[in-house]
């Protein structure tokens, strides 16, 4: 099943942009692929203002959020791979997502894991228990 991350991150995007506030992004600066100015991160994390009148070329899919943006009066391309995304809030009164970290992919989906002993030709074994659920304010 794909990540909800990328999902959840364009949905709180459009509600925090339509209720008028500013879209940061918390983004884990060292996470393979990451791609913002150098100089511009504190303890291996960064914030970006990623507000429509901030950025230019605001592209988000499920691999990865990328923009143009300025840093000191200079423009910089961004690249953020979606599992590197920490939260998403509006600056004006924080509400938003936060998320877990996520680490680096070890492979693509035909090179097995560490835990994983590769496909079993069956299906997956059906989760027990009641269902739970995060409640999310």
């Amino acid at each position: 099943m794909n990540s909800s991350r990328p999902y959840l991150v364009r949905a709180l995007y459009e509600w925090i942009v339509d209720n008028d506030c500013t879209p940061h992004l918390l983004v884990n600066a060292e996470y393979p692929g990451v791609q913002v100015p150098s100089g511009f991160a504190s303890d291996g994390q960064i914030v970006l203002n990623a507000s429509p009148s901030a950025v230019r070329h605001l592209h988000m899919d499920n691999q990865a959020v990328s923009f143009e943006g300025r840093f000191g009066g200079v423009a910089h391309s961004l690249y953020i791979p979606a599992a590197a995304i920490l939260a998403i809030y509006a600056r004006e009164n924080g509400q938003g997502m936060v998320f877990d970290m996520e680490p680096p992919m070890a492979g693509g989906p035909e090179e097995p894991g560490p835990d994983d002993d590769g496909p079993s030709g069956s299906e997956p074994p059906r989760p027990s228990g009641r269902p739970s659920l995060k409640v999310v304010k």
